[in-house]
């Protein structure tokens, strides 16, 4: 068992990647989170016990936009989607990491899957195979610690500035773009995100505000679904699955 120290800067030099980008999103979402209207110390509370990223931003704008809770939920179900197979892809290394497993699964961020999921088997710095669970732990805790350190930096500084900080809600339209380019390149497929665009389009055109964010959803996930649903083999008899 190598000492604790050593396994702690461990972890931080391999989280460091991931260090400058979450202050510096975090601090935005916290500067957006006071102008919103709200108390700094929500950016806190939501930082510790949501910790979503994208969802928190999202949580900002629908709710300052007057959102039920129904889209607030059905929206950042979409968002959050993509983590159902993050941790499929993760359960053999959390199935051994015994109490530390619940919070494993608690913080798995995009940026943390990134890094836990691409660890070698072999040993690293000396790292032992015992060690494993608990290097991973330290790793998940520092990324949520940069995301809350920046969450509380925003909040605090949008508190005491004594202006409006006017357009900072385009952050949240940033990261959507960002999030969209990521599974963009990873999927290489245009139709998918060709459907979701007419269908906002369309949405926005003929239902009316309060419904069109819920309704593009439901008609973008029908249509992509029906166009990705498994074809049977006419040839040999085969069924739709």
């Amino acid at each position: 068992m190598i000492p604790s120290r050593r396994l702690f800067s461990a972890a931080f030099r391999y989280s460091v990647p991931v260090l400058l980008g979450y202050l510096a999103i975090g601090i935005a979402f916290g500067l957006l989170l006071v102008d919103a209207g709200y108390p700094a110390w929500l950016a806190l509370v939501m930082s510790l016990f949501m910790y979503a990223g994208a969802a928190q931003f999202i949580a900002v704008g629908l709710f300052a936009s007057g959102a039920s809770l129904a889209e607030a939920a059905l929206i950042t179900l979409v968002v959050n989607a993509r983590h159902l197979a993050y941790g499929v892809s993760m359960m053999k290394r959390f199935g051994v990491a015994g109490r530390l497993k619940p919070y494993l699964v608690f913080s798995l961020t995009d940026e943390t899957f990134a890094l836990l999921s691409s660890l070698p088997d072999s040993r690293i710095d000396g790292i032992e195979e015992e060690d494993r669970s608990a290097f991973m732990f330290l790793v998940s805790a520092l990324d949520q610690s940069y995301w809350v350190a920046g969450s509380v930096i925003g909040a605090v500084a949008g508190s005491l500035l004594p202006f409006k900080l006017d357009g900072l809600d385009f952050a949240l339209t940033a990261l959507f773009v960002v999030l969209m380019v990521e599974q963009a390149l990873r999927v290489r497929r245009v139709a998918p995100f060709a459907i979701s665009a007419a269908a906002a389009i369309l949405s926005s055109m003929l239902v009316p505000s309060r419904a069109a964010l819920l309704v593009a959803i439901g008609a973008a996930l029908a249509a992509v679904a029906l166009m990705d649903r498994p074809k049977g083999n006419a040839a040999e008899g085969g069924r739709p699955c």
